[in-house]
């Protein structure tokens, strides 16, 4: 089998997806019916399109990138804030034509039903309460009352759409994963090997409605879920990032593709600043330098660096007072590293 680089990093948008060979044989997914393409979903908002299109990623990276496509396996990734670890799954959706990320935020709350659904029984209590026909709560023979059918007070949340089986993978942002309470990785990690889940509301349900339309994350849109159960068709592209505080299970981790970003060095960030800015004036180069000497010292984000060159190109201040906003623009992440004069 020839191994054809699905995603290049080349940013503008391609169909080599078409390329991605059949999974191997111990990660394939047979869910269905198949979804058309979410075509018809919001679009990326301008500052994700703009992270999308400007985002520059390094050799290894595209190598893992295609690795945890190639294997339908996800994809960890770990590094220091502000290295671009969020911005890697957009730059791959916009770039292979996959749609809207979905994206789910982790706190130390975070259960993994918030991923997958969520559902209201209240609010469907008071739905059949409210039934204008008459009918008894839970319908007769013609079905449920408008309002009380369990799929109208539910809807699926970024986990639960991206195993959903489309024909072409959807792109999940797990962000900051590290932040998770001790049992999530495994509970995570139960879903995304066997690619399906159940949905115990449909499931009850499911002997006078075998099929409810359900709808999903970011979108009105209703897909139609069989007997409360969800089986993925293509595994989607799955990111999870990680600021590095916490260590994940060995089980965990074995069944993920792991990326580690490094601090960018100095061609990267000249490369960083051109795609967001263009090219680099005496002031910009100037910036870069301080901000690479500050960098061996503390912890910094490379979105420090671009704010300081854009407010200090753009506000007319004479040298001494651009280079005083740009130490409080660029000032450490956190005391801890000796930052605290500027915080």
């Amino acid at each position: 089998m020839t191994l054809w680089p699905v995603f290049t990093g080349a940013s503008e948008p391609h169909d080599r997806i078409r390329l991605l060979p059949s999974p191997p044989p111990w990660r394939t997914f047979d869910g269905g019916p198949v979804l058309d393409p979410p075509r018809e979903e919001a679009a990326a908002s301008p500052e994700q399109d703009h992270r999308a299109r400007t985002y520059r990623p390094t050799e290894s990276t595209v190598q893992l990138v295609n690795a945890a496509l190639y294997l339908r396996r996800p994809l960890l990734v770990t590094g220091p804030p502000g290295s671009g670890k969020s911005s890697l799954p957009y730059a791959v959706a916009r770039e292979l034509s996959l749609g809207p990320v979905l994206r789910w935020n982790i706190t130390s709350r975070t259960t993994l039903e918030d991923g997958l659904y969520s559902y209201d029984p209240l609010s469907r209590l008071y739905a059949a309460s409210r039934a204008a026909d008459g009918r008894p709560a839970g319908g007769g023979p013609g079905g449920p009352a408008p309002g009380e059918a369990v799929e109208d007070h539910l809807r699926l949340g970024p986990l639960g759409t991206a195993l959903l089986p489309y024909e072409q993978p959807r792109v999940l942002l797990i962000d900051e994963i590290d932040k998770c309470d001790l049992d999530l990785p495994n509970d995570l990690l139960n879903i995304l090997e066997g690619g399906w889940y159940e949905i115990p509301e449909l499931v009850r349900a499911a002997r006078s409605t075998p099929e409810a339309a359900v709808m999903i994350d970011g979108s009105d849109r209703r897909v139609p879920v069989r007997r409360g159960r969800v089986r993925c068709r293509a595994f989607p592209f799955v990111v999870l990032t990680s600021n590095g505080e916490r260590e994940f299970p060995p089980a965990f981790l074995r069944r993920c593709v792991t990326l580690r970003f490094a601090r960018p060095g100095q061609e990267q960030l000249e490369e960083i600043v051109r795609a967001h800015l263009g090219e680099l004036d005496d002031n910009a180069r100037r910036l870069l330098d301080r901000f690479l000497a500050r960098a061996e010292a503390g912890e910094l984000a490379t979105d420090q660096l671009l704010n300081a060159i854009y407010l200090t190109g753009a506000s007319g201040l004479d040298t001494a007072s651009r280079d005083e906003l740009a130490e409080h623009l660029m000032a450490y992440l956190g005391p801890e590293n000796g930052g605290d004069e500027f915080l």
